[in-house]
């Protein structure tokens, strides 16, 4: 390693394990005086700490590691009728929460100033100041222009259509905000809490309606555009249903909760809403139980091509229907694997989300991290510590 950066050494203390400077010279193959050096830098911004050694006689080793505490950030879940958000330091360990019911068509301004006033009582209620806050995560209910923060022609969110999420943030907080869909927060959530060495992973969410992340290589896969993994609006079958994007057989139209709901209601039992559907076959009646489970199998037309499309390690199934039990899941297993190549699906695991809607703020503090804690954010930070 000829040149070694402040960010490469913090890396190497990044997996918890304190080490000594003598150890980091080692590792890195570089002079003492220059991992000092280094040290000294990631020591200033706060993001490594001494810690205790053992002594095996004579002075005890001096050992550093990541200070997960030096800073916070705030991963934010705003849903169709839901916003949540979570305070979490740099190790992605949740400090705080806090939630409210509140309908995203009430509009940004609404949310975005109800999630700014959270952010503060979560601060204060930890002893932190806006000065420990280093970035703030969102995920949004609707295809996101991640590059911009920016949800583009969102159908459940009147009035965010290119509204400017960031410049609001930053109208209080000066940090980096990083705003993206929800399902793709989903998915980074996910693999944190259960997944953290899989590194072809993808999260569907079946719920008014339908999406997918996709971790490949270790990456969240986004897209030129930001809409990658809208499989809602794939076409199942002959099927004629109009969806409302405006085309008809969309997999949305067939499989997400209002078109569930819709299916129930025409076989003679009433139903208005996803939820609906989830608590009836949960009780155990028939017909919901069959309509979920051939939901599965649409679904399992979709993901069988996606299985062989992208060779995933695991596929977790979330969002609302998903917690209708087996059913859904039964239906998605049966096609997928009758589908599917047998080398694709050989060690293929399909299973429930067990993070549930805490997957979205996890994702989001997970997000937030990733950014603060990347090589380029740490040089950014050493040079302006330089001209401080």
């Amino acid at each position: 390693m000829s040149c070694v950066q402040a960010s490469d050494v913090f890396e190497l203390l990044r997996d918890g394990t304190p080490r000594t400077r003598a150890q980091l010279a080692e590792v890195t193959g570089l002079a003492r005086s220059t991992i000092a050096a280094r040290v000294d830098e990631l020591l200033q911004l706060g993001l490594i700490a001494p810690t205790g050694g053992v002594s095996t006689g004579g002075r005890p080793p001096s050992l550093l590691s990541m200070n997960p505490r030096a800073r916070v950030v705030a991963g934010v879940d705003v849903g169709a009728t839901h916003v949540a958000l979570v305070l979490g330091d740099l190790s992605g360990e949740i400090l705080g929460e806090v939630s409210t019911a509140m309908d995203v068509a009430e509009g940004p301004e609404q949310v975005l100033a109800w999630v700014l006033e959270a952010v503060g009582t979560l601060l204060a209620a930890h002893g932190r100041s806006a000065g420990d806050l280093a970035a703030i995560g969102i995920g949004l209910p609707g295809p996101v222009e991640h590059s911009t923060g920016r949800a583009i022609n969102p159908p459940i969110m009147p009035g965010w259509d290119r509204y400017d999420v960031p410049r609001r943030i930053h109208a209080e907080y000066a940090v980096p905000v990083l705003v993206d869909n929800d399902v793709n927060i989903m998915a980074l959530g996910e693999q944190r809490a259960r997944f953290r060495d899989v590194q072809d992973l993808i999260f569907v969410k079946v719920a008014t309606g339908i999406g997918a992340g996709i971790i490949s290589g270790g990456a969240l896969q986004r897209g030129a555009q930001g809409t990658a993994g809208d499989l809602g609006h794939v076409r199942v079958g002959a099927s004629q249903a109009a969806c409302r994007c405006g085309n008809t057989g969309c997999l949305e139209a067939v499989a997400a909760g209002p078109a569930l709901a819709a299916a129930l209601t025409r076989a003679g039992v009433p139903a208005t809403s996803g939820q609906d559907v989830v608590d009836l076959a949960r009780a155990g009646d028939l017909t919901a139980v069959q309509v979920v489970r051939q939901a599965g199998r649409d679904l399992g037309e979709v993901l069988a091509t996606m299985v062989n499309l992208m060779n995933p390690s695991v596929v977790v199934i979330g969002g609302r229907i998903a917690a209708s039990g087996e059913h859904l899941l039964a239906g998605i297993r049966e096609v997928v694997y009758q589908r599917s190549l047998p080398l694709a699906t050989e060690h293929l695991r399909m299973v429930p989300s067990m993070v549930g809607q805490r997957a979205a703020v996890q994702g989001a503090v997970a997000m937030a991290v990733a950014h603060v804690l990347s090589p380029e954010q740490i040089e950014l930070a050493v040079r302006r510590l330089a001209g401080a």
